[in-house]
């Protein structure tokens, strides 16, 4: 029984309301900001209404900003690191799940335990290694001297250097973001409360464990893929640290390391209406995405909790 009292409903409604606005404010004042020409936006006091140069200033910071080739570095970076996490993770904890080898937790906990590092703390090992993608290889080359043994058969010692340089490439970008052990850990939890008659009866049918996982585990598993790629696809778009530090090309940047050069710098002109402009051209496509997607979200993140 739901016992509801009438000052206790005036008091959560109060309380949301007041978070509506804490979360909204922000939002309406870089849509006023952005409405106003720049000489109007430095003016005291300060417009508090929005004005009539939104669509104009919404060009210029297109413009200025070259959002259309940032947009679609944006869109390609998120959509790999979502659709590659989501398949990693779940081959992942499939593995995990239904298979018996050696160390089998023992690799769970190793991945689990990568919570801990997040891009931020292994950021210099990590551009290293996608810097020169073969440096695993070329040190395996120099433990086995494979010149030597080359030049002891032709008898001229030949050096071996690889370099695999994928910086400013898509490959670069997606590439290092797209294990997650939240994922992982997630879908195993979701694997373990699978009925175990079902593999029982998909191995009497003779069906093969990757059968199985695409023919029972992957439809069972809709709607936790849909919440979890709304999350990593804001994860992606998000993304700051990683994009400003591998980029040197602005034509491979992201639409949020765009909004950096959109931001006024102390000897160039305040144009703070054309910067908040971009920043709501950038905000749009994870909320579109979110709104779309938010029964999927609400149902996937339910089901996860069952």
């Amino acid at each position: 029984m739901v016992e509801r009292t009438r000052g206790i409903d005036i008091a959560c409604h109060l309380i949301l309301i007041a978070g509506a606005i804490m979360v909204c404010l922000p939002i309406y004042f870089a849509i006023v900001v952005g409405s106003h020409t720049t000489a109007e936006v430095l003016s005291l006091p300060a417009p508090w209404l929005p004005g009539t140069e939104f669509f104009e200033n919404m060009a210029t910071a297109w413009q200025k900003g070259n959002l259309g080739r940032l947009f679609v570095n944006s869109f390609v970076v998120a959509i790999g690191i979502t659709v590659g996490k989501i398949a990693v993770s779940l081959l992942s904890a499939f593995a995990i799940a239904y298979f018996r080898f050696p160390y089998r937790m023992t690799a769970f906990w190793l991945i689990f335990t990568s919570l801990m590092l997040p891009v931020e703390v292994r950021i210099l090992p990590t551009y290293e290694a996608v810097a020169n993608a073969a440096l695993p290889l070329q040190w395996l080359i120099d433990v086995l001297d494979v010149g030597g043994w080359i030049g002891a058969l032709t008898g001229q010692r030949v050096e071996i250097a690889l370099d695999w340089n994928m910086m400013d490439s898509y490959g670069g970008l997606i590439l290092p973001l797209i294990a997650s052990a939240t994922a992982t850990f997630l879908f195993r939890q979701f694997f373990l409360t699978v009925p175990e008659e079902l593999c029982e009866a998909a191995r009497i049918d003779g069906a093969s464990p990757l059968r199985f996982f695409w023919s029972v585990l992957l439809p069972l598993s809709v709607s936790n893929i849909v919440a979890l790629s709304i999350i990593l696809f804001l994860y992606g778009w998000n993304q700051y640290l990683w994009p400003l530090l591998f980029t040197t090309d602005k034509n491979m940047a992201t639409a949020v390391i765009g909004l950096k050069h959109l931001i006024p710098q102390s000897d160039s002109e305040p144009a703070w209406n054309i910067a908040m402009n971009a920043a709501l051209l950038v905000m749009l496509p994870p909320v579109i995405v979110v709104v779309a997607l938010q029964r999927w979200l609400v149902k996937g993140l339910v089901d996860s909790g069952k």
